[in-house]
């Protein structure tokens, strides 16, 4: 049997006839981050490919954190160009060694959803000569394939709530969309903790720490939920401060998992706490300027749960015109079955 390559190198045709070089390395973890990007003179694109690369390992079918991969383009491909995704997830895949693929592989293809193991397509007009995988229904349509297995995106659990945003201001709504994936441990790895197997790519350090200590917390107080999947988490809708978002983020990864009753419309939440492990909810600031946006952004079978502390403080008629809009409310004080 071969030993697992150190280094891998494949290439991306691009659609300006230009050729990308990707490169990965291998090497102890060592407590770094699991992985490390790099491209010359664009630091955002750098960022954008540590996105990639993690929201593209959720579907894998094995977890093994002990090595890192640090991966690099040979120069900045041209403003808007995303035909290198494919190859940087293949060399990824490749210095790991989950998958053996031929030295020196064109590869050219993009995705919004590579969390599902998704590839909706490539950005080349005429595919040159020689061998190359190009993404898309023509070519390679999910990952699963490489491997002459189902589309992995079936076994993705995903779903999206809702939260207001403090400013109140029309369209003030984001979104915190939770993806989860059964989880298998690679023989022979040291158990993980549950921190290592949640992602929020994007993010900065603060925020992904945030949100792996409230999923943390509000599995523990499930009971069962510990050591059984990998997480992929997404936010979208806008910037957002403060800490109202936490209990968007629980409902969501909750509804993921099948913990919660699916509403007919939209799960909209706005809480925190200082004791998820305990399935408390605690109060957040600015109930009026949320409530008047929820009455403007409320539809038929949408839910909205609210922290139990603001009960006594919320509009008189509030309840009322939420339910003449069509929507629910409740105002809760633990998380469970709602």
């Amino acid at each position: 049997m071969s030993a697992i390559p150190d280094t891998v190198q494949y290439r991306c045709p691009l659609a300006d006839g230009s050729v990308l070089t990707l490169t990965a390395t291998r090497r102890p973890r060592l407590n770094r981050a699991e992985v490390k990007c790099s491209v010359p003179g664009d630091a955002r694109l750098a960022e954008r490919m540590q996105q990639v690369l993690r929201l593209a390992r959720l579907t894998e079918a094995g977890f093994d954190t002990r090595d890192q991969v640090v991966l690099s383009l040979d120069r900045c491909p041209p403003e808007g160009e995303r035909g290198w995704e494919l190859a940087a997830v293949l060399a990824d895949r490749g210095v790991r060694g989950l998958l053996r693929l031929p030295p020196g592989l064109l590869a050219n293809g993009w995705s919004d959803a590579w969390e599902r193991g998704r590839v909706a397509g490539h950005t080349l007009t005429t595919a040159p000569g020689g061998e190359i995988l190009l993404g898309g229904a023509g070519g390679l349509p999910h990952l699963g394939l490489l491997s002459g297995h189902a589309d992995p995106g079936a076994a993705v659990s995903t779903a999206r709530a809702w939260f207001p945003l403090y400013s109140g201001e029309a369209g003030g709504m984001a979104w915190v969309e939770v993806s989860v994936h059964p989880l298998a441990q690679a023989p022979g790895a040291e158990p993980q903790e549950e921190e290592q197997t949640i992602a929020a790519p994007g993010h900065d350090a603060a925020r992904q720490l945030a949100v792996r200590q409230v999923l943390c917390g509000a599995r523990h107080f499930d009971g069962r939920a510990l050591g059984r999947w990998r997480t992929a988490v997404r936010f979208g809708g806008g910037e957002f401060a403060g800490r109202s978002w936490e209990l968007a983020l629980v409902m969501a990864d909750r509804l993921a998992r099948g913990r919660e009753f699916v509403p007919r419309g939209r799960l909209i939440a706005s809480g925190a706490s200082s004791a998820w492990h305990a399935g408390r909810i605690d109060a957040v600031e600015g109930i009026e300027a949320k409530c008047a946006l929820l009455l403007c952004e409320a539809g038929p079978g949408d839910r909205i749960l609210l922290p139990r502390a603001w009960q006594e403080g919320l509009p008189a008629g509030f309840a009322e015109q939420l339910r003449m809009q069509g929507a629910s409310l409740a105002c809760v004080e633990r998380i469970g079955i709602i």
